[in-house]
């Protein structure tokens, strides 16, 4: 297991930039903010220390990496 790297929105948006997908700030914030039931889309948490939303970069990438693979295996194949 390779330790956690924490970045905040801004670096969250370069990281997603370098696996192509190009996301605002404004997104992510919007993903990051707790629902009326208090989950969030992505688990970002603040940071006690400065008090920023923050996110493991590691899972960050892995949560795009589990949606892509979701998809491949909910693909149907049609073979003519």
């Amino acid at each position: 297991m390779s330790k956690p790297y924490y970045i905040a929105i801004p670096e969250a948006c370069d990281v997603l930039e370098e696996i192509g997908v190009k996301l605002s700030e404004r997104q992510i914030k919007r993903a990051a903010e707790p629902d009326a039931s208090g989950n969030r889309k992505l688990p970002f948490f603040v940071d006690p220390i400065d008090g920023r939303l923050k996110i493991d970069k590691n899972t960050l990438i892995s949560i795009y990496l589990q949606r892509q693979v979701a998809a491949e295996n909910s693909m149907t194949l049609s073979i003519n």
